[in-house]
């Protein structure tokens, strides 16, 4: 998938369909003059209907999709035939995607199960015909029920990227580089801030034929969780990751200050986002010899609260140990 084709958030305009009208229809036949009242019901007007698919990565697909209108529903008729209800309108949407209401910003829900439907704008009720209205003191009932409107909404859709492990750090933190070393993916990567404008997915092999997922997210940045930079867009991806994968420089000045930063931007955002395992990668740390990496080792395990290591994607070093600790961590028994 390039990175154009990637789109994590649309607006949507939404309007259900309008119940059908009742029919006030008398029965009039050739032997029966005065038959009396025989008019069906409308039909229900048609829904707007969300429901998850999992072979959706993106919601590319809806990008250029303003409106979306479901069928209304048909009048009643003769003989107490009901009309046809109006075709409910299906939006599928990747797992892990949230429906906030545009206007309140309030969310409505999220979908995280494939084939989950959840009905957004409730299709109008048909009418009554008169034949319902008919009583001993009013025998031929020449009114019917009007359908009821269907519903507009406006709605927001925002994908929060279902993986296993999400990467965090600051832009040119070699993310990109690892998630392509380690997986299949190939995302852009240069020297240079913000190169990852688009969350990155790869599948990781590993022993056995296992496998698991991990992505790669644009680089956090101080004040992400007020919105700077790419802030709230980046952030959001990392909710639904169970293991967090911190990755640090070995040549940034302060390895325990930047860890800590990254760690408060998430508790600003969200502070669930503490529950989620953590790990510390060290990166390009092929640029250390024996002494250097003594020394930062003896600052870390004194300062540093998360279990770190230290690799480097370029000389591919440490990188199966890191698999086998993430792996650890995302089949750890429950508590």
């Amino acid at each position: 998938m390039t990175e154009g084709n990637f789109v994590d958030y649309v607006k949507i305009h939404v309007t259900s369909g309008k119940g059908g009208q009742g029919s006030a229809h008398l029965r009039r036949e050739k032997y029966i003059a005065k038959g009396g009242p025989d008019g069906g019901d409308g039909g229900r007007g048609g829904h707007v209907i969300l429901k998850g698919n999992k072979n959706l990565w993106t919601l590319f697909h809806l990008k250029f999709k303003r409106h979306i209108r479901a069928e209304h529903g048909e009048h009643g008729s003769k003989q107490r035939s009901t009309g046809a209800d109006g075709g409910d309108q299906y939006i599928e949407v990747p797992l892990g995607t949230a429906v906030r209401d545009t206007e309140t910003q309030k969310i409505l829900f999220e979908v995280t199960e494939d084939g989950e439907e959840i009905i957004v704008a409730e299709g109008g009720k048909g009418g009554q015909g008169n034949w319902h209205f008919k009583s001993s003191t009013n025998q031929t009932p020449r009114y019917a029920q009007p359908g009821i409107d269907g519903q507009e909404v406006d709605i927001t859709l925002e994908l929060k990227i279902l993986a296993d492990v999400g990467l965090v750090g600051f832009p040119n933190a070699g993310k990109s580089t690892l998630l392509s070393v380690i997986t299949a993916a190939k995302p852009k990567i240069a020297d240079y801030e913000f190169t990852t404008l688009k969350p990155n997915l790869g599948i990781v092999e590993y022993r056995e034929f296992k496998t698991f997922v991990v992505a790669d997210i644009p680089g956090i940045i101080e004040g992400a969780a007020e919105g700077k930079g790419i802030g709230h867009r980046f952030l959001r991806h990392i909710e639904r990751n169970s293991t967090l994968l911190f990755l640090i420089p070995a040549d940034a000045p302060d390895i325990v200050k930047q860890y800590e930063i990254l760690l408060d931007e998430l508790r600003r955002y969200n502070p669930e986002m503490l529950d989620k395992d953590r790990l510390v990668a060290i990166s390009k740390s092929d640029m250390l010899d024996a002494e250097l990496k003594a020394e930062m080792k003896a600052i870390l395990d004194k300062n540093l609260e998360a279990p770190y290591l230290f690799i480097s994607s370029v000389a591919q070093q440490g990188l199966m140990e890191l698999k086998d600790k993430l792996w650890e961590m995302l089949n750890k028994p429950e508590k």
